[in-house]
């Protein structure tokens, strides 16, 4: 397990961009694969976009490939989520999770570790 710590997130108009961060504690980092994950209203949590620990496989939902972007900086222990083209939709907390991966499946399917999450609002 690693502790968790999200950021970046506020109020933006549609069509705005924000970047979430998340720092992440340890010295095996680039051993786990990280997500962004979305809690909206009236909604259950949606697997947003999950990075390898290399970085060198993604996977990101329907609902956001395209305009979001996940990446790290696994020298700086964070991982990050670049947001564009926001719709009213995005609203969310957004937090990230870590999990270890394994070799031959860089992407888990499950994930232990978690931040408390990052406010996105975004306005019509």
């Amino acid at each position: 397990q690693v502790q968790l710590v999200e950021s970046g997130g506020g109020l933006v108009q549609a069509g705005g961009s924000l970047r979430l961060s998340c720092a992440a504690s340890g010295r095996t980092f680039r051993y786990y694969a990280m997500g962004w994950f979305r809690q909206a209203p009236g909604k259950e949590r949606e697997k947003v976009a999950v990075i390898s620990g290399s970085g060198g496989i993604t996977y990101y939902a329907d609902s956001v490939k395209g305009r979001f972007t996940i990446s790290r900086d696994n020298g700086k222990n964070t991982v990050y989520l670049q947001m564009n083209s926001l719709k009213p939709e995005d609203t969310a907390v957004y937090h990230c999770a870590a999990e270890l991966g394994r070799p031959g499946v860089p992407i888990p399917a499950e994930f232990r570790s978690w931040g408390q999450g990052t406010q996105v609002t975004v306005s019509s």
